[in-house]
């Protein structure tokens, strides 16, 4: 509430905004000098709820003062839930650090698939065998679909994946779920576009250890592709670019958006518990998540040093900073997209973090690195994000947090492979 012009302007938990006459501010006034601490505010909006607030939903039009709770910490717990049981434009102001251009979190949107590899439902078709088909690697081990299951919400639950010949890779394995809607690929940003990031693994020699030339002649082997490639392309012809153009068709048909947070904010409001709506201001408030982690994909896709690099020491990784050879991206990875975040762990680059260990870690700030006396001049010295503060999470609004976080994931939707991407024989 403010003062506005001489009247009290009171912002309704649902409700369009309603002015209190002055014998209705004294109430107000007189609730406010009568009841300590946050009690005191919370029973002055059930007084102003009383008065003159009208919740509105999408069956019926109430009164506050008829739903109110019987004590404050159930109107603590009411009044949370009304103050998100709206329009996303009504919720409360997110704490957000200056400079931060941010967006609210909301449902995806369409995807939009580029000119120059335009959607066919053929060519997703292709591109979903393929992706399943393990003769896309030297070895005729591995398929994309190795390191991104379906079963596992599109990761590996791996710390690290396994490349070539079982040889263990360098970083964890995101989910390629909403893929279509990242800028930057990989944990370093090294490709700008999916046809990038699926060309890159396949010529990786420590990933699918194929070259263009092989994979040209194994997929064309086999009997059944020329017709699915004719059918996509207009032409039986096998190519490497239509194999990535293909296989990228594909993943970016792998969207979410049915999970309980999307359905709460299309209105289903009894789909969340007290506590993940708890979660839910947490998360846009206290724990300050919104600086990064905002927007339909829970991500600014941008790139932030986290404390997580390792400098100097053998397990050192120095992220963005491999891409670009600038000083300050040292340390820097991809903000991920925090959907599924509960279903695809191990969580961050290096694979090492259940979830509750990465909320312990960011209600303390994050790690500090400190220079030793032989770094003082180092340029190189990463800097972490000052986006990281030390939160005073209590154990009650980690649970609350997570609570929340649990909304995201997606219902789980079974994929079986293709049958020809099942080579026969041993």
């Amino acid at each position: 509430m403010r003062n506005d012009g001489g009247d009290l302007y009171v912002r309704g938990w649902r409700s369009e905004p309603q002015f209190l006459t002055t014998g209705q501010q004294a109430g107000v006034s007189g609730c406010q000098t009568q009841l300590p601490g946050r009690n005191a505010v919370f029973a002055c909006l059930v007084v102003v709820a009383h008065i003159n607030c009208w919740v509105e939903d999408s069956t019926r039009v109430a009164k506050a003062g008829e739903i109110t709770a019987e004590s404050p910490s159930e109107n603590r717990v009411m009044f949370s839930r009304r103050r998100y049981e709206c329009v996303r434009e009504a919720w409360p102001a997110p704490q957000i650090d200056p400079g931060v251009q941010w967006q609210e979190l909301g449902p995806l949107p369409e995807v939009e698939h580029p000119a120059e590899n335009p959607f066919s439902p053929a060519k997703a078709e292709l591109g979903k065998t393929l992706f399943f088909d393990p003769r896309l690697s030297g070895s005729r081990e591995i398929a994309c679909a190795s390191c991104h299951d379906p079963d596992l919400a599109w990761a590996d639950g791996r710390t690290v994946s396994f490349g070539h010949h079982r040889e263990p890779l360098k970083r964890n394995a995101p989910t390629i779920r909403n893929i279509a809607f990242q800028r930057s690929l990989f944990w370093d940003g090294r490709a700008d576009t999916v046809e990038q990031q699926v060309e890159q693994v396949l010529l990786n020699p420590s990933e699918m250890h194929i070259t263009r030339q092989q994979l040209v002649a194994a997929v064309a082997a086999v009997p059944g592709y020329p017709e699915r490639f004719a059918a996509a392309f207009a032409a039986p012809e096998v190519s490497f670019d239509r194999i990535v153009q293909a296989v990228a068709c594909f993943q970016r048909t792998i969207v979410g958006g049915r999970s309980r947070f999307d359905r709460f904010v299309g209105g289903e409001y009894d789909l969340l518990s007290d506590s993940e709506i708890r979660g839910l201001d947490l998360f846009r408030r206290k724990a300050r998540c919104l600086n990064c982690h905002h927007g339909p994909l829970f991500s600014d896709c941008k790139f932030h040093d986290v404390g997580l690099s390792y400098y100097g020491r053998p397990t050192e990784d120095l992220g963005r900073y491999r891409v670009t050879g600038k000083p300050g991206d040292v340390g820097r990875f991809r903000t991920p997209s925090l959907r599924d975040v509960t279903k695809t762990e191990p969580l961050m680059h290096n694979g090492l973090f259940k979830l509750s260990g990465v909320l312990n870690m960011y209600n303390a700030g994050m790690p500090t690195l400190k220079r030793q006396a032989y770094q003082e001049n180092d340029p190189l010295f990463p800097t972490k994000s000052p986006h990281l503060k030390p939160l005073g999470l209590t154990r009650e609004e980690r649970a609350d947090l997570a609570a929340f976080l649990g909304t995201l994931e997606e219902p789980y939707r079974r994929i079986r492979p293709p049958p020809l991407a099942v080579p026969a024989g041993p």
